[in-house]
């Protein structure tokens, strides 16, 4: 659409001239996100302070405009995607660490503020932020509370609804509102900040955040555990949260994956039916302990071999599988289908076996691996042509249908955006979704905010 000569004016007026552009160039730019879909925005803004974003939205609700905002476009899911057309506002420029307060272990940010970039500031005060995902070093705050983006910590540290305890937004009407405190404990009213948190942009735009700080540990031990096949490393899984010691990452390849790691990684990645990566963490006395505690809940039938890393480059080199991932199965399908799916920890076992059986009978490759400790694995379709395409969209029906029926849900921190809105009635019952609609209508009652985005 062509958006109205006096919006265009306000927009204008309201971000300066370096701060808004119609400029076809400038919004192919902001027309895509690591999902690989695209729809041209009518135009960019480029937000540095929150009183913009109320004028933004209010003008936008008049002239009925979509907003949709966007952090750094690694979401793979579609979810800052302007399907229909409307303001992009990147929070790129709202960047600013505004306070770090370690006395109260708060920090608050601005959205654009980088993951990576916010640890590096926590260092030097012995703190961190829990969620890690690997696309830490150049994803946004902002976009991680959107979606609820987490990492390996999360299987002890929690996503970013247990790491954030306040957040300043704006709603669809264009009224700016605080929610949350800035105390760990608070009993006061609805939980806005943890229902916004997750909600894609839908309900109201991020304009700051107040997150929960957690001292860093000083000792940090590795571990890595092979074994003959899938099922006995998803019951290894299970027996290791089963036990008092939670480990601070526990990840799970399968054979698939290693093979894959292997081709493109070289003799560093083991030749095994399935890998755990484990990592402990804590004071340098009680590292011992918790070690031979996860070790035993490690061992048992099936496995190979258990090493545990003693010096920084032996760490590196047992992650060297974890790494070669992404650049293999790159090599392998540019049209790489990326899912990631949870279940309860216990019903690891019959997903990847499920998972397993489902990519014979549809005869497509599908590499299995993420953060077993908290059941969530990334299920990787790699359709190489049209006719494995085909098989795949139908072997991915299948794959969320199996995760339901074991009491799992469809996504732990991709967010559901475009890809997965019509299987949304698969995961939550009709009156689940009405509430959710009447939500919607409350913060939003026009329907601008990204539009067409997690809700069938």
């Amino acid at each position: 659409m062509k958006l109205p000569d006096s919006l265009v004016d306000t927009l204008h007026a309201v971000f300066g001239k370096e701060g808004c552009s119609t400029n076809e160039a400038k919004r192919l730019a902001y027309a895509y996100d690591n999902s690989r879909r695209n729809a041209l925005p009518d135009a960019v803004v480029f937000a540095q302070e929150h009183p913009q974003i109320e004028s933004l939205v209010r003008v936008c609700r008049e002239h009925r405009v979509p907003v949709v905002a966007r952090g750094r476009g690694t979401n793979t899911t579609g979810a800052t995607v302007p399907v229909d057309g409307g303001v992009v506002v990147s929070f790129e420029r709202m960047n600013r660490i505004v306070r770090i307060d370690p006395e109260n272990r708060y920090a608050i940010v601005e959205p654009g503020v980088l993951n990576g970039d916010l640890q590096i500031a926590l260092r030097p005060h012995g703190f961190f932020w829990p969620p890690d995902p690997t696309s830490s070093p150049w994803c946004s705050i902002g976009g991680n509370l959107a979606c609820n983006s987490a990492g390996p910590r999360t299987v002890k540290y929690g996503s970013p609804r247990e790491n954030t305890l306040g957040l300043r937004a704006v709603a669809g009407t264009g009224e700016g509102f605080r929610c949350g405190t800035y105390t760990s404990k608070g009993a006061t009213g609805y939980d806005l900040t943890r229902l916004l948190i997750g909600s894609e942009g839908t309900l109201a735009l991020i304009t700051e955040a107040t997150l929960k700080l957690t001292p860093k540990p000083t000792g940090l031990r590795t571990l890595r555990a092979t074994y003959r096949d899938v099922s006995s490393a998803a019951h290894a899984v299970a027996r290791i949260m089963a036990q008092p010691v939670t480990p601070c990452a526990l990840e799970f390849i399968d054979d698939v994956a290693l093979k894959l790691a292997r081709d493109h990684g070289g003799d560093s990645v083991p030749v095994a039916g399935a890998m755990l990566m484990i990592e402990v963490d804590g004071e340098p006395e009680t590292l011992p302990s918790a070690v031979e505690a996860v070790s035993r809940a490690a061992r048992g039938d099936g496995l190979d071999e258990l090493r545990v890393a003693q010096t920084a480059e032996e760490t590196q080199a047992l992650w060297s599988a974890r790494k070669a991932l992404s650049p293999a199965q790159r090599t392998i399908s540019p049209n790489k289908i990326n899912e990631d799916v949870v279940v309860p920890v216990s019903r690891l076992p019959e997903l990847v076996d499920g998972i397993r059986l489902l990519s014979k009978k549809h005869d497509v490759l599908i590499v299995t691996f993420g953060h077993a400790g908290n059941g969530n694995l990334h299920v990787n379709l790699l359709p190489r042509d049209e006719a494995e395409r085909e098989r795949a969209h139908v072997c991915l029906a299948e794959v969320f249908a199996l995760v339901i029926s074991l009491h799992g849900t469809l996504s732990g921190e991709h967010g559901i955006g475009l890809v997965k809105r019509e299987f949304m009635p698969l995961a939550l019952q009709p009156s689940t979704l009405n509430l959710m609609h009447n939500v919607k209508a409350a913060f939003d009652p026009d329907g601008i905010l990204n539009p067409g985005k997690l809700l069938p």
